[in-house]
């Protein structure tokens, strides 16, 4: 298969088809891109009849930024007949053997979504057919590549799978996450699936346990503060605007009515920092950098408000900076991820972890 299917956000296609064609060239596989504004997916055709395949194995899905889920296809497959659609759609995927997951899909924008109820019901008759072929199990298989289907348009479709050590777990790559009716407000979104993406289940249950001390930056009114507190953690949350007042009632919140550039930590066994400040990248990359090197924290979960234009060159830009600017002050052993998550719009997410490899001091 020489394509490979992304998708991401509508309105971040350029930005999806910059990352990917840059990845591309590293690895020396030639190619060009295929996107449209709003479409919610880029299409990247390789030169090569297996460059799909090659970059669905070689690119991991998670050091992409802007790019929610991907895998290898085939050209797109127009006109499928109303009478029988399955049949076109299994010999497009006669390559593929004994994978353990169908996935019928759409784009994440509302015109392809009307489709969402057509490709429920196609899901069952299409599985028979793949099962009957061989392309699919007859029972699924979390160790097995995982079959997509993505419907564009009516009768419009590419077809590929995904390999299950390096696709999202969610359908479209969005997780399916329900607001808790006591939030604050919906930013607490942001930082629930940061939780989530960032880290697994078992790493969330040591490193985001009861009793750690964390700080929020520019916390009010308290959505980002509220899943700390719900995970047990004590939070100093740091803002000069109120808080809401049944987080302050938990007993697990000490406000400071501080600005965030130029708040000190009064005690310095901070393990998480968190900051959704709407300010200028750079200077939120800045601050985080400072309290890296001053190793006021183990980890930090921050957003980064993007500029109009050139997105994907300043997030690159800024995770480079960092990149350096630590190495410069003798921090050699960190981590960066960065995502751009569902619940975000027009901003990052990163994951900054400081020495991971060396124990840290939980009291």
């Amino acid at each position: 298969m020489k394509n490979l299917f992304l998708f991401c956000r509508a309105g971040y296609e350029k930005d999806c088809a910059a990352e990917i064609q840059q990845r591309a060239a590293e690895l020396n596989i030639g190619g060009f891109v295929k996107t449209n504004t709003n479409d919610a997916y880029v299409i990247f055709q390789s030169f090569e009849e297996d460059g799909g395949e090659q970059l669905a194995k070689r690119i991991e899905l998670n050091s992409l930024v802007f790019a929610r889920q991907m895998f290898a296809a085939n050209d797109l497959l127009k006109d499928l007949p109303e009478s029988d659609r399955v049949s076109p759609i299994v010999a497009a995927l006669a390559e593929v053997s004994k994978a353990g997951e169908l996935r019928v899909e759409t784009p994440d924008t509302n015109e392809a979504k009307e489709l969402s109820g057509f490709c429920r019901k196609f899901t069952v008759p299409l599985r028979q057919g793949l099962k009957k072929s061989g392309s699919l199990l007859a029972q699924e298989n979390d160790k097995r590549p995982i079959i997509h289907v993505c419907f564009v348009g009516p009768g419009q479709a590419y077809v590929g799978y995904s390999l299950t050590n390096n696709s999202s777990p969610h359908f479209m790559g969005i997780p399916r996450l329900k607001m808790a009716a006591d939030a604050p407000s919906r930013s607490s979104l942001k930082l629930d699936e940061a939780f989530g993406h960032f880290l697994t289940k078992e790493e969330q249950e040591q490193r985001c346990r009861s009793g750690l001390h964390s700080v929020d930056l520019g916390a009010c009114p308290g959505g980002w503060t509220y899943q700390l507190v719900r995970r047990g953690m004590f939070v100093a949350a740091v803002d000069n605007g109120p808080m809401d007042q049944k987080l302050m009632d938990t007993g697990q919140v000490r406000h400071y009515r501080a600005d965030g550039f130029r708040f000190d930590p009064p005690r310095k066994n901070i393990y998480w920092l968190v900051c959704d400040m709407v300010e200028k990248p750079s200077r939120v990359a800045e601050l985080m950098e400072a309290w890296a090197i001053n190793g006021w924290f183990k980890e930090a979960i921050f957003n980064l408000k993007l500029p109009m234009k050139s997105r994907y060159k300043e997030v690159r830009q800024i995770l480079d900076t960092m990149a350096e600017i630590l190495k410069e002050n003798e921090i050699e052993d960190f981590k960066i991820q960065c995502k751009h998550l569902y619940h975000d719009r027009d901003e990052v997410t990163v994951h900054l972890w400081v020495k991971p490899n060396t124990p840290w001091n939980f009291n």
